[in-house]
């Protein structure tokens, strides 16, 4: 008899451990159906591995074995894929790790909003259908000085709608250096190509002049679009056309000027010893005849495409049949909302928005934040398994902003004991069940006190202590 064939016999029923007391107790608190799947699953591994032995080599694993393994699969198949983790890279605006968090004041009206019915398309006074951009607009038109809004599922979203509405089949002007590429490999030219206008380029990389405008606008001219370089910059040898001057420029020939602003923010972040970004009330006053920006990243609210101008225009938007692929839903605009009433106190906004308290936090709330990780680490790992100590860094803003801008930051750097690699701890902290990711440099565990908010500093410091603790 082959001894491989006795011992495949000799393995345990998917009835048999269905059965087991473990495995029982697993299926209260899960499907039935997939504690079956992953029992059938466990045991044509342990199968696969008998087949695969050196002939005198196999060893029938113990039935204790095969539940322990049945039931770590199950746990791990019942968690959400898409979860929370810590962000301690010290990048603000992290597009992997789910760009801005959203305020107190947001995450409760979405979930108010999410577990009721709401007045989401019906108008309370009237007693009839309603918009649902109407929750919105009249707050972006009192916090820009725009005359009419409008706001799409994200902010290509918004660009290619207004580019498809204005000058689909005809010519939209643009310089070169501003053609530029955002996260996806999703490309200005494209986004253009794809919308039907015909994009007409300006100038060089990095050279344009308001007569280049002036040479290509004929009756086939439907926009000047100008794209805001957020996520790069051309130093040296440069010029470009202010907005005020194409403004000028639209204006003579009747056309709008349309400004992508990327990251769009209502802060003027140069009053914090940041570097300057334009303002979208700044951009509206410029005479730009739309706007349109994100509504996370430096706004600090959801995912999000904001539309914004003349009325002429935004009505023109707001028309296009195209406007109902690219809507927001419920819970975006309960989280907009919510986030916007925050503006209309910018000192409050600062404070109460994650993003732009991340972004403006002071020294010494950092200092403070990294001296209180530290002591929790040292008096939670294990005696000898690594060296403690706070440094100076540098965070990043993120999400395609301020490119050119280092955050100074503080960090707890943890140099490990000889036989420990930097690496191997970064990955175990990806796969704990609150996962924890940091940055790794020179063969030390960085955590940038920045992006960790004062409530995961313990929780921080236990995940440590459990992967410290895994390898003794």
């Amino acid at each position: 008899m082959n001894s491989k064939q006795d011992l495949l016999r000799n393995l345990p029923s998917v009835d048999e451990l269905l059965r087991d007391a473990e495995l029982l107790a697993l299926q209260e608190q899960v499907a039935r159906g997939l504690v079956k799947t992953v029992v059938r699953e466990v045991l044509d591994g342990f199968r696969r591995d008998l087949l695969a032995a050196p002939a005198g080599k196999e060893v029938l694993p113990d039935p204790a074995e095969i539940v322990r393994s049945v039931a770590e699969q199950v746990r791990r198949k019942s968690r959400p894929h898409f979860q929370r983790v810590i962000n301690a890279t010290g990048v603000v605006v992290h597009t992997n790790l789910g760009r801005s968090l959203l305020a107190a004041e947001a995450v409760q009206q979405v979930a108010e909003l999410a577990a009721h019915y709401s007045n989401l398309e019906f108008d309370l006074d009237e007693g009839r259908r309603g918009s649902r951009y109407s929750h919105v607009e009249e707050l972006l038109t009192e916090l820009t000085g725009a005359e009419s809004a409008l706001v799409v599922n994200n902010n290509a979203a918004a660009v290619f709608l207004v580019l498809e509405t204005l000058s689909k089949g005809r010519e939209a002007v643009v310089s070169r250096g501003e053609l530029v590429e955002i996260g996806g490999s999703f490309r200005i030219p494209d986004v253009m190509a794809r919308s039907g206008a015909i994009m007409v380029e300006v100038g060089t990389t990095n050279k344009t002049h308001l007569k280049d405008y002036v040479a290509v606008i004929n009756e086939r001219t439907a926009l000047l679009l100008k794209v805001h370089t957020s996520n790069y910059r051309i130093i040296g040898f440069t010029q470009d056309v202010s907005l005020e001057e194409l403004s000028r420029l639209g204006a003579e020939h009747g056309l709008p000027v349309v400004n992508d602003l990327g990251s769009g923010c209502f802060i003027d972040f140069s009053k914090y010893g940041i570097i300057k970004e334009p303002t979208v009330q700044e951009t509206i006053r410029s005479g730009a005849s739309i706007a349109t920006f994100s509504g996370d990243k430096l706004l600090g609210g959801p995912q999000a495409g904001i539309v914004l101008g003349k009325r002429e225009y935004v009505e023109q938007v707001k028309r296009n049949p195209l406007n109902r692929a690219f809507r927001i839903d419920k819970m975006t605009l309960a989280a907009l909302e919510a986030t916007l009433l925050l503006y209309r106190d910018p000192d409050k906004a600062l404070k109460k928005i994650p993003t732009l308290a991340m972004i403006t936090v002071s020294r010494n709330v950092l200092s403070r934040r990294a001296a209180k990780l530290k002591n929790g680490l040292v008096r939670t790992l294990p005696a000898g398994s690594a060296e403690v100590e706070v440094r100076n860094g540098f965070s990043k803003v993120g999400g395609g902003a301020l490119p050119e801008m280092d955050l100074p930051t503080r960090m707890v750097a943890l140099t490990l004991r000889a036989g420990t690699s930097a690496a191997s701890v970064e990955s175990r902290l990806r796969n704990l069940p609150l996962p924890v990711v940091c940055r790794v440099e020179r063969d030390q565990v960085l955590l940038d006190v920045r992006t960790i908010l004062d409530s995961e500093v313990e929780p921080v410091c236990e995940a440590f202590r459990s992967v410290l603790n895994a390898r003794q």
